[in-house]
């Protein structure tokens, strides 16, 4: 693991501190910045920084962190807190505070909801967009989450919808097939890597409840109903789509971002699921490297 260039501890207006990681050369303003913003909520951003951090070798200043209520950051109880206007409102703290001239915004999974709606209300910020293994409609979500579930057997998905139903969900059967799917649509590799293992030991599940659901294939949170796809023409900055052939948030949900985008990329990688930087790095870097460079280039 590669160690951070610098690690700060920033204070936010609500008196709680969120854990910033540095990696590459110090911020100025002519500084080619990549910010990632990672899935959850509520999960330690060791997976994506550490899968990221190579491009401190291509020139790139590369900045994590630790949303607020996981990882490094404050981790407070009040459930008010876990709102996705909260969220938007502390990564624009944040590049205040470190003084960031223009990113390039790679959010993950739930770092696509995220990074879509900082995109739409501080698009100052942000020159280029990767929405990697994202969704930007949950209610089509859902219905693709229907359909990852019932390939497992009208068995077990009747199964599932009733333990859920009943509030049942801790039993080993319902967990066997949570755990089923993640195998096939979180992570394909036999062995997970460290960094995704460390930060799902680690997750706070108080945000990732309250907004999303109990798992990955329940969405009954806050976010249920979000839907921003009639809104993202106006993201008019070069973005670049990303999804595995196998993941979680489906190829169907990453074209529909796409076709939301009036200045987009699409690419799906065939051997992954919901992890194309861990599954087929070499695939998925031969396509991320050139995209961040031609933005270098054009703000040369």
């Amino acid at each position: 693991m590669r160690t951070p260039d610098e690690t700060s501890f920033l204070t936010l207006r609500s008196g709680h501190r969120i854990c910033v990681d540095r990696y590459g050369p110090a911020i100025s303003p002519t500084s080619e910045v990549v910010l990632l913003a990672n899935g959850g909520p509520g999960l330690p951003c060791d997976y994506l920084r550490d899968a990221h951090v190579r491009l401190v070798d291509h020139g790139y200043s590369v900045i994590a962190y630790d949303q607020l209520g996981c990882g490094r950051s404050d981790r407070p109880t009040d459930a008010s807190l876990w709102t996705l206007e909260r969220y938007v409102d502390e990564l624009a703290q944040l590049c205040a505070m470190l003084a960031l001239p223009r990113v390039q915004l790679l959010g993950h999974s739930w770092g696509t909801w995220l990074g879509t709606e900082f995109c739409l209300r501080h698009p100052q910020r942000v020159k280029s967009y990767i929405a990697a293994d994202g969704a930007c409609d949950i209610p089509h979500l859902v219905q693709e989450l229907h359909r990852l579930r019932s390939a497992l057997g009208s068995e077990t998905a009747t199964m599932m919808i009733r333990r859920e139903a009943e509030g049942t969900i801790d039993h080993p059967e319902y967990h066997a097939a949570i755990t089923l799917l993640n195998y096939r649509h979180v992570c394909r590799l036999d062995q997970w890597p460290e960094s995704l293992q460390r930060s799902l030991a680690d997750w706070n599940m108080g945000p990732y409840v309250t907004m999303q659901g109990p798992n990955e294939f329940t969405y009954t949170g806050n976010m249920k109903d979000w839907n921003r796809l009639p809104a993202m023409r106006a993201i008019e900055i070069p973005c670049l789509v990303i999804a595995g052939q196998y993941d979680e948030l489906t190829p169907a949900c990453a074209r529909k971002i796409h076709d939301a985008l009036p200045n987009s990329r699409l690419v799906i990688f065939r051997n992954s699921s919901h992890m194309p930087f861990y599954e087929e790095p070499a695939a998925y870097f031969d396509v991320l490297l050139p995209f961040l460079d031609a933005q270098r280039a054009v703000s040369a």
